[in-house]
């Protein structure tokens, strides 16, 4: 099994940057792909972002690309969400996953994922 842990989530006023972080264990990191997902109260889960297993390739939800960097430390097992000019919308539970990858292609659906964290939660004030 592969173990996630989250962690850097908080309370930040509209317009300000908060960077997340996903701890892995368990199995070798680099063999899987990593996405971020997210869920407000009442809503579906959410994708955000994915990163394949060597970083080269990437990709966002249109409602935060130019403003949210995912990057991963193999080295370090640690996956980054990096959130700049956050918006309330913003607002909810920030989950890491992992998808064992034997493809270039990068999931988005959440469907794919084979483990998941305990979530983190992001609050923007307006």
């Amino acid at each position: 099994q592969v173990q996630l842990v989250e962690s850097g989530g908080g309370l930040v006023q509209a317009g300000g940057s908060l960077r997340l972080f996903c701890a892995a264990s368990g199995r070798t990191f680099s063999s899987y792909a990593m996405g971020w997902f997210r869920q407000a109260p009442g809503k579906e889960r959410e994708f955000v972002a994915a990163i394949i297993w060597s970083g080269r390739k990437t990709y966002y939800a249109d409602s935060v690309k130019g403003r949210f960097t995912i990057s991963r430390d193999n080295a370090k097992n640690t996956v980054y969400l990096q959130m700049n000019s956050l918006k309330p919308e913003d607002t909810a539970v920030y989950y890491c996953a992992a998808k064992y990858q034997v493809s270039t292609v990068v999931p988005a659906a959440w469907r794919e994922y084979d483990y998941w964290g305990q979530g983190t939660q992001v609050t923007v004030s307006s």
